[in-house]
Formats: C-alpha cells, sequence, structure tokens
C-alpha cells in the first residue's frame, strides 16, 4: 500500500525557507499586514513601494497557509465565463475584470523579473476544454465574445487539440496569456525582500483580539502584547469568511495530486494549463521538475476523520478522468493533497472596505485564479489609501 500525507508538494519541495521571531513586545506602526500567504506578500510589498511603514503578522510560520497547498495556476480567466459574468455586471465590466486578469499576469512576470527572484515562474498558455458537445457550443460563444475583445484567443477544433497536445475534447479556447509559479516561493522571496528594506514581520504570532477605532485599530495577542495602528488589512483568505457578517464565499474542499518526475505526457503539456468545462472542473499543470500536477473533484462536504479515505478515493477519480483525457499518460502520484477555496457568486474578488470594520481594508481573492485578483489588490490597495477611486473597486466592492 502506498499511503499519502496531507502535506502539500510545495511544502515538502521547498521546506521553511525563512523564520521569522514571534511578537514579543508592544509595537506601534502604520499599516498591518494580516496574512503572510501570497496574498500578504503582494499586498505589504505594493506597500512598502508605496512608502508606508508596514508590518506583516502571520498565526502560522510563513506561506503555510493556503499558499502551501494552491496549485499556481495563473490565469485571466474567472470561474464565472465571460459571457455570464457579462449577464451580471455588464459587458464593459467583465471585459474590464477579464483584461485586468491579463494585466495581472504581466505584471507579476515583470516583478519575478525585477527583483530576480527564484520561483519556477514560466510564461505559458492556457488551453479550456469542452467535456462533452454541448459544453462546445457554449465554449465556442464564449471564444468569440473574447475574441470580439480582442483577449489573444483561437479556437481549436476536437482533433488539433488531440494532435497538438494529445487531449481528448469536443474543442477548446486556446489563450496566449497565462502562466505558472510555485506561490510558496514567491512569497517568501517577496517577503524577504520587504524584510530586508526594513519591514517588520512576526510569525508563528496569533491575534486574539481586534479593536476597531475611529482613529485606528489595536490588535492584541494572544500572548498579551499590542499592536497599534492605523490601519489594517486583513489578507487572511478563507479564515476571514468566519469574521464576516455578509456572505461573501462558499467554500469547498479541493483536491490536488502531482505525480514522479518524467512522465510521458509532460512533453506536450509543458507550455500550457489545462482546464476543463465540467462540474467541478479538472485541471492540470507541468511543474518546472518535469511532474504534472492535476486537480479537482471539489466538494463542498469535508469529514476530518475520514480525510485520509477521501483523499485516496479522490485521488482515484482524478486518475480516472486524466486517462479518459490522456490515454496512457504514465501518470504515477507522487504527492496528493486537499485544501480550501472558496467561490463567490459572481466570480469576483472581495477588495477593500467592509462596512463591518473601521480603518480595514480586505482582499479576499477568492476563486480558481485568487493569486491573480490578489496581484491587482496590489495596485488597487495602494491606490484605496491615498483616496483615490480605482476602476476595478465597484466590481470588487463588499454588499454589491
Amino acid at each position: 500500500m502506498r499511503i499519502r500525507t496531507f502535506e502539500p508538494f510545495w511544502l515538502v519541495k521547498n521546506g521553511l525557507l525563512n523564520s521569522y521571531p514571534s511578537l514579543q513586545k508592544n509595537i506601534e506602526t502604520e499599516i498591518v499586514v494580516l496574512g503572510g500567504g501570497i496574498t500578504g506578500a503582494l499586498v505589504s510589498y505594493a506597500l512598502m513601494e508605496a512608502g508606508h511603514k508596514v508590518v506583516l503578522i502571520d498565526k502560522r510560520d510563513i506561506g503555510q497557509g493556503s499558499t502551501s497547498a494552491t496549485t499556481s495556476m495563473l490565469q485571466y480567466e474567472i470561474d464565472e465565463p465571460l459571457v455570464e459574468l457579462s449577464k451580471k455586471i455588464g459587458e464593459k465590466g467583465a471585459v474590464t475584470c477579464y483584461k485586468a486578469g491579463i494585466k495581472a499576469i504581466r505584471t507579476i512576470g515583470d516583478l519575478v523579473g525585477k527583483l530576480n527572484l527564484d520561483c519556477g515562474f514560466e510564461l505559458k498558455k492556457s488551453l479550456y476544454l469542452a467535456h462533452d458537445i454541448k459544453a462546445a457550443d457554449w465554449l465556442k460563444e464564449e471564444f468569440e465574445m473574447r475574441n470580439k475583445h480582442r483577449m489573444g484567443v483561437s479556437w481549436l477544433s476536437d482533433e488539433q487539440v488531440l494532435k497538438t497536445f494529445g487531449v481528448r475534447s469536443f474543442g477548446a479556447i486556446l489563450s496566449k496569456t497565462a502562466a505558472s509559479v510555485d506561490a510558496y516561493q514567491l512569497a517568501h522571496g517577496l517577503i524577504r525582500h520587504s524584510f530586508k528594506r526594513g519591514m517588520e514581520v512576526y510569525d508563528q504570532t496569533e491575534i486574539s483580539k481586534t479593536e476597531h477605532c475611529k482613529d485606528g485599530v489595536v490588535l492584541q495577542t494572544a500572548e498579551g502584547f499590542s499592536v497599534q495602528c492605523k490601519k489594517v488589512i486583513y489578507c487572511t483568505g478563507f479564515e476571514s469568511t468566519d469574521l464576516l457578517k455578509e456572505k461573501v464565499a462558499k467554500l469547498f474542499y479541493t483536491y490536488a495530486s502531482v505525480s514522479e518526475q518524467g512522465i510521458a505526457c509532460a512533453k506536450q503539456l509543458k507550455d500550457i494549463l489545462v482546464w476543463d468545462t465540467a462540474d467541478p472542473y479538472l485541471y492540470m499543470r507541468t511543474t518546472e521538475d518535469g511532474r504534472l500536477l492535476v486537480g479537482g473533484e471539489d466538494s463542498s462536504t469535508n469529514f476530518p476523520f475520514f480525510q485520509q479515505q477521501i483523499k485516496e478515493r479522490k485521488h482515484l477519480k482524478l486518475q480516472s478522468k486524466l486517462d479518459e483525457l490522456i490515454p496512457e499518460n504514465g501518470f504515477i502520484e507522487d504527492f496528493s493533497w486537499g485544501g480550501t477555496f472558496g467561490s463567490t457568486k459572481d466570480g469576483l474578488p472581495y477588495i477593500g472596505a467592509s462596512p463591518e470594520y473601521k480603518n480595514a481594508l480586505f482582499v479576499l481573492g477568492f476563486g480558481g485564479n485568487g493569486i491573480t485578483f490578489s496581484i491587482q489588490a496590489m495596485e488597487i490597495i495602494v491606490s484605496m489609501l491615498k483616496g483615490k477611486k480605482h476602476n476595478l473597486e465597484k466590481y470588487y466592492k463588499f454588499g454589491r
């Protein structure tokens, strides 16, 4: 019997890259960023670049929440198709949100190059597969709208997909803008860079109480120390849903599996990200060390006592679906894990102020492309702190 743990591949691969002290004193600062994952890393970097005095706090070691479990597929696509999103917020707004995703991928590529970060960043293309004939009809409509707005897409027939990528489908949209990354490495690299520039970082520091006042925020740690600041930025991901009365997201449990190195089908898949139109959808990408990562089998329920059994069953289903798409793929599982993710009613994130909390901003990049939302938040949060309106603000606001 081959037994796999729930430890994500990225955490096992990289180990503990950097460690920081826990907070053992009372401090004052301008801005506190809560959450040391990829979102907190990106937002705190942007704040430091804008000249703010920042303290970053995480209750775990850096990057060991959802960031260590993400598949790190960087796509401009939103879980809500462009055609459907247009019906909810208008075609202009939907196109604006989609194009913001394209810009975000270019932004992070430039940032990785500028800082020379070792994080496995690779520009790729994205292949969106129709999983049956009925799905092919609406996917073609989706292609036509994206093509109308010049999003760099082309339509491939089922024969073209099979010949080029060795993947079975009923047609697909090929998008020229996508990327993959090791988000765990990226988060550590960004935080280390900001730390060297003067940002204070405290891990293993749990905040037990917060007091949001008219002129600032006071945070109390579980060990009895206080942090006074003018603003707090919540980058605590799915755990933020426990803080809010507004039901901003529905949480799911998703599963991922990584093959051994040298998988036979990796060559033709190396430069693309793949996902399909099924519900829940299957997704896959290669890693920089020659493995294939496949994920999906989302579930709204999770029973902690039976986690191992559920995980094994889910990964057998993932393998079965992979065999249907790519026969004789040579996939031999090396690592597998499960993790939480969330979806919103329109597929868009929540970035900005909640009426429930004074002097606080939230960056909640829910959905399959949460990292690209967090990249967009770098610019949005800085603009908000300057009192300026951002063109994405109205689409990502609370209470929408």
